[in-house]
């Protein structure tokens, strides 16, 4: 795709990478991605935001030279990850006199991750400016959002924020701006939950920061442009609020039915009580999906049938996601069964310790579920719903 104009001489030379399914080996990707990247001219010398992944370098090469090839006088990095800044040391060897600008961590991890050598720097502190000649960046760094050296850029005379990995959405689209508000909503929260709510403490703090410029136009590292700049901005902080919904996510998967049997009675005893189910077969299911349920859910019961003496892997697996994504819920339980014992409940618990939940009491069943056992699942329905209705 050609390079675009976003703004006059302002432009959008990135990749759109159409068919990638997977980020970090780890991160589904089920509407592909783009990397970012934008070249701003100025009458006095011209920068460039980022770079690409490198196995889309020849993109970026290829819309630089459908601009005129303009000497590069600096190349600002926001982000040392890979997907940002891995085609840095291509576009140096193309611009020898081109300074990469950077804060002092991010310059370490860029030392470090592609050996560029130290001479090609010039470091910023946080809110230093660089003049371009009638354009001026100003760079506020956003530690955490999601790595320590994370920072984003503000044109000040066009009231543009750069803003890297904030506000982005993994998602390769034709349009240059956002369009399909409830696409991109569904991809930036994907997002926000895979990568960024870890940090959502962190996400406030720069949100309060971001709130005091005056911003016309976002452009992230990832997905489309926002020339709505409230409408991101008002998503992140109601995902990044204390605030939860009242709904249950609950993540299970079953070997021989028992397991399922009191998913499914609970589902219908929380249905019953006005409380939303999002449930999730482990089995089958996208972990995004899940991640992105988890944003907003005031409880995670985890189904889990025992193997081996501890639970199922793949409820392993979604407790030990909770646990690092750390979700604002406010309380927790598992359900399950087991043939002989085990410490299903003790490992599923300690996996997610590090949330700030009340632990409520879990219905372990020896076998196939019996009435007392589908009428314990009726008290732990009853009291989700009297702890949501609390809230």
């Amino acid at each position: 795709m050609k390079p675009r104009e976003i703004k006059r001489e302002i432009f959008s030379v990135g990749a759109i990478d159409w068919d990638r399914r997977l980020f970090d080996e780890l991160i589904p990707l089920p509407d592909g991605t783009s990397y970012n990247s934008y070249l701003i001219v100025g009458s006095e010398s011209t920068a460039l935001i980022d770079s690409v992944d490198p196995p889309l370098c020849h993109v970026l090469e290829e819309n630089l030279e459908a601009v005129g090839n303009p000497d590069i006088d600096y190349v600002v990095c926001l982000h040392a990850e890979q997907d940002h800044s891995g085609s840095i040391p291509r576009v140096l060897d193309l611009h020898p006199r081109a300074k990469v600008v950077t804060n002092p961590k991010c310059k370490g991890m860029l030392i470090d991750l592609l050996h560029i050598p130290e001479e090609r720097f010039i470091e910023v502190g946080d809110r230093e400016t660089l003049s371009l000649g009638g354009r001026t960046l100003e760079f506020i760094y956003t530690p955490w959002v999601h790595w320590p050296e994370t920072m984003t850029a503000y044109l000040r005379e066009e009231k543009i924020l750069f803003s890297c990995d904030f506000f982005g959405s993994h998602l390769a689209t034709s349009d240059a701006f956002v369009t399909d508000e409830a696409t991109v909503y569904e991809a930036a929260k994907r997002y926000y939950a895979e990568i960024m709510m870890p940090f959502r403490k962190f996400i406030r703090k720069h949100l309060a920061t971001l709130a005091k410029l005056d911003i016309n136009l976002i452009a992230p590292s990832h997905g489309p442009a926002y020339d709505k700049p409230s409408f991101i901005m008002d998503a992140y902080r109601d995902w990044a609020s204390d605030n939860v919904a009242n709904e249950v996510v609950l993540p299970f998967t079953s070997m021989h039915g028992s397991t399922k049997a009191m998913v499914e009675h609970l589902t219908r005893a929380l249905i019953e009580r006005g409380v939303t189910v999002k449930r999730f077969d482990l089995a089958r299911t996208d972990l995004g999906k899940l991640a992105i349920a988890l944003v907003d859910a005031a409880t995670i019961v985890l189904g889990a049938p025992t193997v081996l003496g501890g639970p199922h892997p793949l409820v392993v697996q979604a407790a030990y996601l909770a646990g690092a994504l750390k979700p604002k819920a406010k309380f927790a339980s598992v359900i399950g069964s087991y043939g002989w014992g085990g410490r299903t409940v003790e490992t599923l618990s300690s996996l997610i310790a590090n949330l700030n939940v009340e632990l409520l009491e879990p219905v372990m069943v020896q076998g196939f579920p019996r009435e007392a056992d589908f009428a314990s699942l009726e008290k732990l329905a009853d009291e989700i719903a009297a702890k949501h209705q609390a809230l």
